[in-house]
């Protein structure tokens, strides 16, 4: 097995640290939204009233907006990297 280089060595912790982030920002999402699934279903039953489904709509949209930011936001630094 060849040896890295420091440069090799270097961009290898920059991506080892931009994948840590992304985890810790993707456990943290999903957090958020076990929160947000929690304070708006009390009591899950056959249906969702309105307010119910308004509410995990709105969770639902911001979990897609936070992943496309944090997607975008970890794209912009590996092409930095690069």
């Amino acid at each position: 097995m060849a040896e890295l280089g420091e440069a090799d060595k270097a961009e290898l912790q920059l991506l080892v640290v931009a994948q840590q982030q992304k985890a810790q920002f993707t456990a943290q999402v999903h957090h958020f939204m076990e929160l947000c699934w929690d304070k708006s279903v009390e009591k899950p039953g056959n249906r969702l009233d309105s307010h119910t489904e308004n509410y995990l709509s709105s969770c639902v949209d911001r979990f897609i907006d936070t992943t496309l930011a944090i997607t975008n936001r970890f794209a912009q630094m590996v092409l930095k990297g690069q």
